[in-house]
C-alpha cells in the first residue's frame, strides 16, 4: 500500500475499465478499486457494439477479465473517503492508497432515503454528510441512518462533535456496543422547518439531526466532502478534459449525465484517461 499510482479509478463499469485500459496502453499505473457491484448486474444489453444480446453482469465481467489480463490491478474493497491534500489519498475498509490522480467511475448517484417527509427536510435537520454538517450539532442528540463501513466512518466523525448518536439500521440487523442501536425500519421523519422526530415501525425518538449514510460512498458523497461542484440534477460537474473543479480529480460515466448507455460510459472512460495522460504529464 506504500506504492503511489498514476491514478486511482474508483468504480469497475465501463467508465472505469475503459479508462484503466487505456490508462495502461499508455504505459501508467492505474489501480481499480471496486465494491464488486455493478448497476448492470440486472440489465439485459441489445444495443451495444459487437454483441446482438449480452447481459449486463456478462459484460461486467468481460471488462474485468479484459483489464486483469492487461495487468491491470483491481482491488475489491469500499472507498469510504477521499482526501485530495494528502497526496492525493483514497480512504477504504482495507486501508489507504494514494495515486497522483483520481477518476471517479462510481456510476450514478440514487437517492437514498425515501421515506414520508424526508425530501422536505434535507438541509433541514436531514444531512449527507458528517464532515460537512457534523460541527453545526456540537452536543445535540442526533441519528444516522445506515449499516455498513460507510455509515461506520460517518459515525466515527460524528462522535467527535456528540455522543448522543444513535444509529438507525433501517431494518438490518445491526450491533454496536459503543452506540444506541435501532434496527426497527424507519416509516417517517416528522418535523416543520426543522427535522423533529424519526418514526420507526414500533416507537418515535426525537432528534435534532439525522446523518444518511446508507449503502455505500458514491460521487455524491465525496462530493460533499471535498467540495466538487454539482449540477442542479446531482451530476458531478467537469471540464471539457473530465476534471471536476478539485484539482487532480476526475469524473466519467454516468457520473456525470448525460445519455446513460454504456457505449457513452466506454466513451467517457476513453476520453478521460486522454486527459488523464496529458494531466499528468504536465504536472
Amino acid at each position: 500500500m506504500n506504492n503511489i499510482y498514476d491514478t486511482i479509478i474508483v468504480g469497475s463499469g465501463p467508465a472505469g475499465i475503459s479508462a484503466a485500459i487505456y490508462l495502461k496502453r499508455y504505459n501508467l499505473n492505474p489501480l481499480v478499486i471496486s465494491s464488486g457491484k455493478s448497476a448492470l448486474s440486472n440489465t439485459m444489453i441489445e444495443n451495444y457494439y459487437g454483441f446482438e444480446s449480452i447481459s449486463g453482469e456478462d459484460l461486467y465481467n468481460k471488462g474485468i477479465k479484459q483489464a486483469q489480463h492487461l495487468g491491470i490491478e483491481i482491488v475489491t474493497t469500499e472507498v469510504v473517503g477521499i482526501d485530495p491534500y494528502d497526496d492525493m489519498k483514497v480512504i477504504t475498509t482495507s486501508g489507504d492508497y494514494h495515486a497522483r490522480s483520481v477518476l471517479l467511475a462510481t456510476g450514478k448517484a440514487r437517492n437514498k432515503l425515501n421515506v414520508k417527509g424526508s425530501k422536505d427536510l434535507i438541509g433541514k435537520g436531514i444531512s449527507m454528510c458528517a464532515t460537512c454538517d457534523g460541527f453545526f450539532y456540537r452536543g445535540k442528540k442526533l441519528g444516522i441512518l445506515g449499516s455498513g463501513s460507510f455509515m461506520e466512518s460517518e459515525l466515527e466523525v460524528l462522535l467527535r462533535f456528540t455522543k448522543d448518536v444513535t444509529v438507525f439500521s433501517n431494518g438490518v440487523n445491526y450491533n454496536n456496543p459503543n452506540v444506541n442501536v435501532v434496527c426497527d425500519e424507519i416509516v417517517e421523519v416528522t418535523g416543520e422547518d426543522h427535522l423533529k422526530s424519526i418514526k420507526t415501525a414500533n416507537s418515535e425518538y426525537e432528534l435534532d439531526g439525522l446523518f444518511v449514510a446508507l449503502g455505500s460512498a458514491n460521487a455524491l458523497d465525496f462530493a460533499n466532502h471535498i467540495g466538487m461542484e454539482l449540477d442542479k440534477n446531482n451530476n458531478v460537474l467537469v471540464d471539457s478534459n473530465f476534471m471536476t473543479n478539485v484539482k487532480g480529480i476526475f469524473a466519467a460515466g454516468d457520473v456525470i449525465g448525460g445519455f446513460m448507455q454504456v457505449s457513452k460510459s466506454v466513451s467517457d472512460g476513453a476520453q478521460a484517461a486522454l486527459a488523464i495522460k496529458n494531466y499528468l504529464k504536465n504536472n
